[in-house]
């Protein structure tokens, strides 16, 4: 299975998102990220990294922009935000049924957008770290109860 993870620049929550599943070591699981208006090659955000090598996981430096060979790579899409989605789903709407928000796969009902810390501190960045945490133990357990079912 392959899954990207999206956000806008590919520095912040994409690439946490990523170690952190990444990190879970999934059977058969292939995890990347991207942003839908990211620069190649940029380095992650200095916080971002800070907490990913904290907690000794292997990570993606740099940033990468979204191409159309990577939405055809994925079996899902996750974006950090309703946003996010939306673009998605003009740039690649024969690709629909791979696109979601983070969130809203996780639990339907959902309609909220992870949080940016783009430009926080520390702390600001851990809270998004944590919360990114805590998506990707969800998204494990979901992802496992499919291959079951």
């Amino acid at each position: 299975m392959n899954i990207y993870l999206l956000c806008t620049g590919n520095t912040c929550r994409s690439p946490m998102a990523e170690a952190i599943l990444r990190s879970k070591n999934m059977e058969n699981v292939s995890v990347r990220s991207a942003g839908i208006h990211a620069m190649d090659g940029l380095h992650i955000a200095d916080n971002a990294r800070t907490l990913i090598e904290e907690a000794d996981m292997p990570y993606t430096n740099k940033s990468r922009l979204l191409t159309q060979e990577d939405v055809e790579w994925a079996d899902y899409i996750f974006t950090m935000t309703e946003a996010h989605k939306s673009v998605l789903l003009h740039l690649f709407p024969q690709h629909q049924e791979k696109i979601y928000t983070l969130k809203g796969f996780i639990s339907p009902s959902a309609n909220e957008d992870v949080h940016d810390p783009y430009g926080g501190s520390l702390e600001t960045y851990r809270e998004t770290f944590n919360e990114l945490t805590e998506l990707m133990n969800q998204l494990e357990k979901k992802l496992l109860e499919e291959g079951e079912s």
